[in-house]
């Protein structure tokens, strides 16, 4: 596996860990005094059912190879757009920047694997 596989199968598990983080402390998305209600709980929730099985299936792909990578990193690499602006949106640098930094590895190694 090269560096390039490596630091995508990274980045996958990451994003599905972070998911993880989100469910148990959903306030980590929020603004600093901003409390977690019920529908914060919901939708992290929600996003974890989501974000978790992606972040597995794309990093076993980059891991494996094959015809499955690059679509799923595309796939990924477009919800790590999504989260981006999301971060930077609610004023969360950490979810901005590392969520961006996530979606240009995975959409320029999918731009090179579907080559």
């Amino acid at each position: 596996m090269g560096a390039l596989s490596t630091a995508n199968a990274l980045a996958a598990l990451m994003s599905a860990g972070s998911s993880v983080a989100g469910v148990l402390r959903p306030a980590l998305a929020l603004p600093a005094g901003e409390p977690a209600t019920a529908g914060v709980h919901l939708y992290a929730r929600a996003y974890a059912a989501r974000a978790l099985p992606l972040g597995v299936a794309t990093a076993a792909a980059v891991w494996v190879g094959g015809a499955a990578a690059w679509p799923l990193l595309l796939v990924s690499g477009l919800a790590q757009v999504a989260d981006s602006a999301i971060g930077f949106r609610q004023r969360n640098l950490g979810m901005g920047i590392g969520a961006g930094a996530c979606a240009v590895l995975h959409l320029l190694s999918a731009c090179l694997l579907a080559r």
